[in-house]
């Protein structure tokens, strides 16, 4: 075993000192995607490893490992992306990518603002796996990902499917921050219902995306135990600042 592979699988030290730091700085410039980033290297050092652990008792989880394939560059095919039937949950993140000009690839490269190189490690891989599957995740909830409260919630979602803190912490101060906008109080508790969901849906990062892609949306949504956000669909498209939250997809400009 090398010495980055050793510190990527030992490794279970959080830096809190440089997430306060990184949510400071997010705070004060929403767009700055790369501190979300920065905030989970340092809370969620020990999240892909037991992530990827439970996934290897997953029904299709020793495959899924096995095959270790980089979803990044599947989600930026465009020839790939295209080849969903209509009303799949495919064609829903075809329609996404139109819409919103976001790309994976995009959402790659901030990650690798800091560390350009990408371990070749088992827990690396289910790191960048998490990240790829983010505006998926966006299709398959309804949460916007050109609203900051769709963002704050699918946070909240994000860290009760994942457990990492960096999702925690980004969640709870956007719901705080909030509180001093009007509609906050409705925002913040729209950001606890998206935990709530998290929480209730089978776990997504168990998924064989290929086949989830192909699968119908509202039959995939049922199966996954996908419950409606009624509080943010209650707010969605209404006037609001809930805070600095960030868009965590990036667009291919």
């Amino acid at each position: 075993m090398t010495d980055t592979a050793a510190t990527i699988e030992l490794s279970s030290r959080r830096d809190w000192k440089g997430a306060l730091t990184a949510v400071k700085r997010l705070m004060a410039q929403p767009g700055d995607t790369a501190q979300v980033f920065r905030i989970m290297r340092a809370l969620n050092a020990d999240t892909p490893k037991r992530g990827y652990e439970r996934l290897l008792r997953a029904a299709e989880g020793g495959r899924i490992a096995y095959e270790r394939v980089e979803l990044a560059e599947w989600l930026s095919d465009p020839a790939w992306v295209a080849r969903f039937p209509e009303g799949s949950v495919g064609a829903a993140y075809a329609a996404f990518l139109r819409r919103t000009g976001y790309s994976a690839q995009g959402l790659a490269a901030v990650s690798r603002a800091d560390r350009p190189k990408e371990e070749a490690h088992p827990f690396a891989w289910f790191g960048r796996r998490t990240r790829d599957v983010h505006d998926i995740w966006h299709v398959l909830t309804g949460y916007r990902a050109d609203d900051p409260l769709g963002e704050a919630c699918l946070v909240a979602f994000s860290y009760a499917q994942t457990k990492g803190l960096g999702w925690a912490l980004i969640a709870v101060g956007s719901a705080l921050t909030g509180l001093r906008h009007p509609q906050g109080r409705a925002a913040a508790r729209a950001i606890w219902e998206g935990y709530q969901l998290g929480r209730q849906a089978k776990w997504l990062l168990g998924e064989d995306y290929e086949k989830l892609l192909a699968e119908p949306i509202a039959t995939a949504r049922a199966r996954l135990q996908l419950g409606r956000p009624e509080r943010y669909f209650a707010l969605d498209g209404a006037p609001r600042t809930i805070g600095p939250v960030p868009k965590t997809s990036e667009a291919t400009a």
